[in-house]
């Protein structure tokens, strides 16, 4: 048991090294935007495309990712995820012209929707009771790997060009698809569930056609499909807007800018452990603990975000305890969000049911910053932050709030389909 609990650690330990990579080099092109379009002679618009690229092959690679990743071992494709972030990101520092650097940088879209297998297979490691903690854990990655990416890109890319800093990440990538592909074993499809304890060896559960329909009689996870949509437009927002909010509506120099961020993006970082191990503490205690912690975090974060934004400009101190106290909130849905879906679906159907949700995100994530210059446009970001982030966290509590009313029959539905196939189990090893 000691040895296996210690193998399910490094597993984890492998992908939280991946996830954190693999974040630096997706928003390396932030901090690289400079370099690349003098060297390719683009304007604005044309790199913007570059992004726009990676976001469509994405969300279109997502449910391929996600039925392949509940037919096959995971962990090979993962292998091969990481393979092909290392070999488009290496296409990518040699192409020679920027239309085919505009193909081969957005086909690094492709490797970017493979998360859903990752999340599906640690769920095989870790039981429902810890997850998540565990998958707070790993999204720690998200903002970490945002500094990591911008110190490469401002440092390594002043020193070696934007080229050099592609093959080093690519290379990072290479190296862990051969760590993936030979030291991460495939877990018995939910082994971690706990009516299978005791098994030591199960059969096998691969995508059905049937399970995947049935993941459309869940009303729980119908609605928080509806709340992917709008729970990213915040995010999406913050990340496009907030740089330049701080510098034209706050009028905060570089080096504020930068403080300011680092300082937030840190407590960020803290959010998404602390909302998954409150999500995990809050469901020991009732089937609704989860979405009942998501929900308030928002709603938290939405009031956070009112008082943060109206601080008069020259509190720049309180403006950056409270943009820290907001940061710290924001985060807490995720990890819940991640745990809700499989706390409600067969473990063959958890890859696909959590790229119908990110799928649907992505959706979501093309329309916010569009709204977000509309509104800034007709009035300031400052505006468009208040509008945008504060009435679709108001709307995404509303949904969590409904998500907690319905998934106690969900999951209960989900246990007793688990009990059918343990006592199918004890019967095939009986005989």
């Amino acid at each position: 048991m000691e040895r296996r609990n210690g193998y399910r650690w490094f597993v984890f330990a492998v992908f939280f090294i991946f996830m954190l990579l693999h974040q630096a080099d997706k928003l390396l092109i932030g901090p690289l935007t400079t370099p690349i379009m003098e060297y390719f002679k683009i304007n604005r618009a044309q790199m913007g495309l570059v992004t726009t690229g990676a976001l469509i092959v994405g969300a279109i690679a997502y449910p391929l990712w996600g039925f392949l990743y509940d037919r096959y071992a995971r962990a090979k494709l993962l292998a091969l995820a990481s393979l092909m972030w290392g070999a488009t990101t290496w296409l990518s520092a040699v192409a020679p012209t920027y239309p085919t650097f505009l193909v081969t940088r957005s086909s690094t879209g492709i490797d970017d929707s493979s998360y859903p297998g990752l999340y599906s297979l640690i769920s095989d490691y870790f039981s429902p009771k810890v997850r998540g903690k565990i998958y707070g854990l790993l999204e720690v990655t998200m903002p970490i790997g945002y500094l990591v990416g911008m110190v490469l890109g401002l440092f390594l890319g002043g020193a070696i060009g934007w080229r050099g800093v592609f093959y080093i990440t690519g290379a990072l990538g290479i190296l862990l698809s051969a760590v993936i592909f030979f030291a991460v074993k495939e877990p018995p499809r939910g082994q971690s569930e706990p009516e299978m304890a005791g098994f030591h060896q199960m059969g096998q559960y691969r995508f059905t056609w049937t399970a995947a329909k049935g993941l459309l009689k869940k009303p729980s996870l119908v609605i928080l499909f509806i709340q992917g949509f709008f729970g990213v437009f915040p995010w999406n927002v913050i990340v496009f807007c907030f740089f330049n909010y701080l510098e034209t509506e706050r009028f905060y120099t570089q080096s504020e800018v930068f403080i300011t961020m680092v300082v937030a993006v840190l407590v960020l970082a803290v959010g998404y452990p602390l909302g998954g191990a409150l999500g995990d503490f809050a469901f020991r205690r009732t089937p609704r603990g989860r979405p009942i912690v998501a929900g308030s975090a928002v709603i938290m974060g939405a009031v956070l975000m009112t008082i943060t934004l109206n601080i008069p400009l020259d509190q720049k101190i309180l403006f950056l305890g409270m943009l820290a106290l907001t940061a710290l909130f924001i985060p807490m849905a995720a990890p819940n969000v991640v745990s809700t879906v499989h706390d409600v679906t067969l473990p063959e159907v958890r890859s696909t049911a959590l790229s119908v949700q990110y799928l649907i995100e992505s959706s979501g994530a093309a329309v916010a910053p569009a709204l977000a210059g509309l509104i800034a446009d007709q009035s300031s970001l400052k505006t468009a932050f208040l509008i945008i982030c504060v009435a679709t966290w108001l709307l995404c509590g509303f949904f969590y709030l409904m998500v907690a009313l319905f998934i106690p029959k969900d999951i209960s539905t989900l246990r007793q389909q688990m009990r059918e196939r343990a006592d199918q189990e004890r019967t095939l090893q009986a005989t």
